[in-house]
């Protein structure tokens, strides 16, 4: 399988550039995001193969990114982020048409798995 498009967003600068780096060694092509606003210009701007969108960020929270995302492009695969022991926003989120969910901290080794997933379900 060619190297995945993904973009990462999140607004912790230090856990987005991690996880890309920690991406990138295993042959991913993460971009990032600190900010709902640079994510949806950047997904206008680019093609994704998926995208990682945390839900608890300032200004533009992830339901309402993953609302505009799916509006725009709604075969664009979205796995979403979320901390605090909640699932409840997961949950809404797949509502509104996010593949899926994961919880921080994040297992890097799920976060792969995932991300194949909603690829292949993108393809069929």
């Amino acid at each position: 399988m060619s190297e995945l498009r993904i973009l990462l967003v999140d607004d912790e600068e230090e856990f987005v550039t991690t996880l890309a780096e920690r991406l990138e060694i295993r042959g991913f092509a993460p971009q990032t995001a600190t900010d709902g606003e640079q994510a949806l210009e950047m997904i206008k701007n680019n093609d994704y193969d998926v995208i990682v969108l945390d839900l608890m960020m300032p200004g533009l929270n992830g339901l309402d990114v993953l609302q505009r995302i799916k509006r725009r492009t709604p075969d664009l695969p979205v796995i979403l982020l979320t901390g605090h022991g909640s699932t409840r926003e997961g949950m809404e989120g797949m509502r509104h048409g996010a593949f899926d969910y994961l919880m921080k901290p994040l297992d890097i080794d799920e976060l792969i798995t995932k991300l194949h997933e909603a690829v292949k379900e993108k393809k069929e």
